[in-house]
């Protein structure tokens, strides 16, 4: 499948899809009742990212080859996870546009056009006889779109604050679909003159049908007034997807900082939202007085330290029938909390660092007994990108009380620039494997057993493409790998924060 960057085919254009990508069948046709389907953040609502019925043994795991390459044209990063249900595969992208494809061979049956940049993770439910995908965007604004043709259903904005986008992914629960509010003021805060800040995070409760409003709750309940020479409070976005916990009737959510003063109690938090009327049940705060923007980071006079709740809470089953929280944050610290008892902390664990870029970033994935998560912890050093050397990491914990089982440490980066070996992006668990990307470029399945290295690939290269679009693989970062009927489906070409950039989707299944 590699390609030399001088040999890529001449495409032709028609309609906004190039004519080779094509699917020779236009029709998306969604069968019900598929058992290893994966739509949204994680294949079930309580975020474990983990696939029971994955379709690949540890053995053809093993022996993962690429099956087909498809390259975002006109992008320079990759930050959507894909959501795949039967046959078919639905994915946004940095552009806005959202396509509809065959998951088994890269086609194209429709796309559509969204007014900013689509990075959550398309969520999937049958409204009637047809099937809507539900999914936000950088400029806050919210989409319905009849899977089959891409037709919209519906759409609304969430949030009316400049800075507003959804980045997170949502959860749909009995005809209700709740929608996480994060924000990019805090880089707004850079501009000359700008009164830093306003904006505050929030939960939106959409009904499925029709986009109608059921409750929209904020995580600072008070609105920002004027403090000396800005505006305050603010902050405590939610850049991840709530996780559903319907036997208590609640959603669970991660917070960030706060933007300005003063710091609130539900920054850096993980905050129990009931499902019927949008009331915060209790907010667990692990890292008080945490502020920070652009503005006075450039400044360095923030108090900091950044330590967002980045990554989705996990629902997880402990042995009695007990339950806990499970929650990683960018202090590179674990949390397990008694969701029973407002979120008291019943053990923690250390696993990374930690830092602005550091600890846990994106996700972490479960099997029911161990809970993994990868380490971010970049070094940069200047002008020069990344430190080679300096990050990354993957421990397994056990549930029950957070004990090291086994810790993989990271693999050699080499002197490649922009390269590290920060594992930043989520993890994902299949019976006897764990696949964690990293900024090296490398999607890598681990044993889940001891952490050994079963299967590596790099993705730093050219690709030749199904529909012909020059294309090449970066940094691994943001979602992570998607397993779904027997395929491995990842982004590559991750080039924020100084990372190596690309534009391509990858899909693996067993070798022969």
């Amino acid at each position: 499948m590699l390609l030399p960057r001088a040999t890529f085919a001449i495409a032709l254009w028609t309609g906004g899809i190039h004519a080779q990508d094509l699917c020779a069948d236009r029709a998306v046709k969604i069968a019900a009742g598929v058992k290893t389907d994966w739509t949204g953040w994680s294949p079930s609502s309580t975020n474990d990212r983990f696939q029971s019925a994955a379709g690949l043994t540890v053995d053809q795991v093993q022996k993962l080859k690429l099956k087909w390459a498809f390259g975002f044209e006109g992008d320079n990063i990759v930050f959507a996870q894909p959501s795949v249900i039967g046959n078919n595969l639905f994915v946004g992208s940095a552009s806005g546009k959202v396509r509809a494809m065959d998951a088994r061979t890269g086609c194209t049956h429709w796309t559509f056009q969204a007014e900013s940049a689509v990075r959550p993770a398309i969520a999937i439910v049958p409204v009637g006889k047809t099937h809507a995908l539900l999914f936000g965007d950088r400029a806050g604004t919210f989409y319905s779109l009849q899977s089959e043709t891409g037709r919209v259903l519906w759409k609304k904005q969430v949030d009316d604050h400049a800075g507003a986008r959804v980045t997170g992914s949502a959860v749909v629960h009995e005809g209700v679909i709740y929608i996480p509010v994060a924000s990019g003021e805090e880089t707004l805060a850079r501009r000359d003159g700008y009164a830093c800040c306003t904006f505050r995070g929030s939960v939106v409760a959409l009904r499925v049908v029709d986009g109608s409003q059921v409750w929209k709750t904020y995580m600072i309940s008070e609105a920002a007034r004027k403090t000396g020479e800005g505006w305050g409070p603010s902050g405590a976005g939610i850049w991840s997807a709530p996780t559903l916990d319907a036997k208590r009737g609640r959603l669970y959510v991660g917070t960030g900082n706060n933007y300005s003063e003063p710091a609130t109690d539900t920054s850096d938090a993980i905050v129990a939202v009931d499902l019927k009327t949008g009331k915060i049940a209790w907010a667990r705060q692990t890292r008080p007085g945490d502020i920070l923007n652009g503005n006075c980071q450039a400044k360095e006079n923030c108090p900091g330290p950044d330590y967002d709740f980045g990554a989705s809470p996990i629902l997880a089953n402990v042995d009695g029938g007990r339950q806990l929280v499970l929650a990683g944050q960018k202090s590179g610290i674990v949390y397990a909390l008694d969701p029973d008892k407002d979120g008291q902390i019943v053990w923690e664990a250390r696993v990374g660092k930690g830092g602005v870029n550091g600890g846990v970033q994106w996700g972490m994935a479960s099997d029911g007994k161990n809970l993994y998560a990868a380490t971010s912890d970049v070094v940069r050093r200047g002008a020069a990108g990344y430190d080679p050397k300096q990050g990354g990491g993957l421990t397994a914990l056990r549930i029950a009380d957070g004990k090291q089982v086994w810790y993989a440490a990271p693999p050699a980066c080499g002197d490649k620039m922009g390269c590290s070996p920060a594992q930043s992006a989520a993890v994902t668990v299949i019976p006897g494997v764990v696949f964690s990307g990293s900024l090296d470029g490398h999607l890598r399945a681990f044993s889940s057993e001891d952490g050994k290295v079963l299967w590596d690939f790099d993705t730093v290269r050219d690709f030749a493409t199904v529909n012909g679009v020059k294309a090449n693989g970066g940094g691994v970062d943001g979602p992570g790998a998607v397993v779904a009927s027997g395929m491995v489906f990842v982004g590559s070409g991750y080039q924020r924060t100084g990372g190596m950039g690309g534009n391509v989707l990858l899909a693996f299944g067993p070798g022969e």
